[in-house]
């Protein structure tokens, strides 16, 4: 059997990725509360660089700073600190690794103690509120899209990722539970998908036929009245029309009191089989995350050909070298830890603070419970909203 992993994957718009191993955006939460890189994040993205990943997303890099996710996210927009991003994307591009930023827009989710949310629609929901965004409000976002890209491409990153998935805007756009539009923007699925097509289109214009554009997509919602998997495959559809050169499958939303991703899913892998089925509908090269934890987990599904890539994402905050490990024959796989009990967002606390202590190569030290990894994850935020309220506005 052709061992697919360490063999490289051409993009349509020319590029290569040196493997098939791609470290998935996540939420470092690393930015310094006002919308820049720190040394900690670019030499966090130096490290996987250095284990051998083909290439590292950098989560939730918003285009508009009155919607962000969290406060530590990264903003590509005017009055950008170009130094620090060029020397963060030179860090992160060392040994052939190609560095994207997620571009997105937290939209109906956005941050509410630093922003006021809104979505496609207003909703009034328990746990969930926001206003809707208006016409015009939409038609200027293929531009402020196409113009972070601009700016991701001159500071020296490799490619982008439009994000279109996990409940944030573009993935409210598709989602029916999120989207009650009745104009061109809502409706079936071939139009609650526009925006996305014509954001891509004008990424396109901005960043030249060279350069790579990738999508993150939810497979589904996850969620009683969004998006189910038939109408992720006419997104799949829609997406083969466009110029985009990888499209990455995850699935699940942030949706306040949803389950994650992977609950209730059973052991991962959890999105192959979308992915084979989507083979059909497009020869562009996709990336499938989600619930991938072991190398033989990864050869079976490159050797199946659903995927031509696999995105890792909490695999390689427990080992940043794996990529390189897994070159050996005789290596083992991480060794996921284990929590009893583990208190809401705390896991997710738990990784994001381990991702702290990886960028300051201290991760040998790292042993907090997940009282202490959450009570820390939450008091930075919250000492970073009061200087993004100051860099940019409520």
């Amino acid at each position: 059997m052709t061992d697919y992993l360490f063999t490289p994957l051409p993009l349509p718009c020319g590029a290569t990725l040196k493997n098939r191993l791609v470290k998935s955006a996540m939420s470092d939460s690393l930015g310094d509360g006002r919308g820049n890189p720190t040394a900690a994040q670019a030499r966090l993205y130096e490290r996987w660089a250095e284990g051998g990943v083909a290439l590292s997303l950098i989560g939730e890099v918003q285009i508009d700073p009155r919607f962000p996710e969290k406060p530590g996210n990264l903003v590509l927009g005017p009055d950008v600190n170009a130094s620090a991003l060029g020397r963060l994307a030179a860090r992160a591009r060392i040994d052939g690794a190609h560095i994207w930023p997620q571009l997105g827009h937290a939209g109906a989710l956005a941050h509410a103690p630093i922003s006021q949310p809104r979505g496609p629609s207003p909703l009034a929901l328990d746990g969930l509120n926001c206003d809707g965004l208006s016409g015009t409000e939409i038609e200027a976002l293929p531009r402020q899209y196409a113009a972070a890209a601009e700016v991701a491409r001159a500071v020296g990153f490799t490619g982008v990722q439009i994000h279109a998935g996990h409940g944030f805007l573009l993935s409210q756009f598709l989602s029916p539970l999120f989207n009650h539009r009745t104009d061109r923007w809502g409706g079936d699925i071939a139009a609650r998908c526009r925006i996305v097509v014509e954001i891509i289109a004008a990424v396109r214009r901005a960043v030249g036929p060279d350069f790579p554009i990738g999508i993150k997509m939810n497979t589904s919602d996850q969620l009683v009245g969004g998006l189910t998997q038939d109408e992720g495959l006419e997104v799949v559809r829609q997406l083969d029309t466009t110029s985009v050169d990888l499209i990455e499958f995850s699935g699940g939303t942030y949706f306040p009191g949803a389950p994650s991703a992977s609950d209730g899913l059973g052991r991962g892998p959890y999105f192959l089989d979308f992915a084979d089925r989507a083979r059909g509908l497009t020869s562009k090269p996709f990336v499938t995350t989600g619930g991938f934890k072991t190398r033989a987990q990864v050869r079976e599904a490159l050797a199946s050909g659903a995927t031509d890539a696999v995105g890792l994402a909490r695999t390689l905050v427990l080992d940043p070298q794996l990529p390189q490990r897994w070159a050996d024959e005789a290596a083992d796989d991480p060794q996921f830890p284990r929590f009893d009990d583990p208190p809401p967002g705390g896991i997710t606390a738990w990784f994001t603070q381990r991702l702290t202590a990886i960028g300051e190569d201290r991760e040998d030290r790292f042993d907090p419970d997940l009282l202490e990894a959450l009570a820390a994850y939450e008091a930075r935020d919250a000492a970073r909203c009061p200087l993004w309220l100051d860099r940019f506005g409520g």
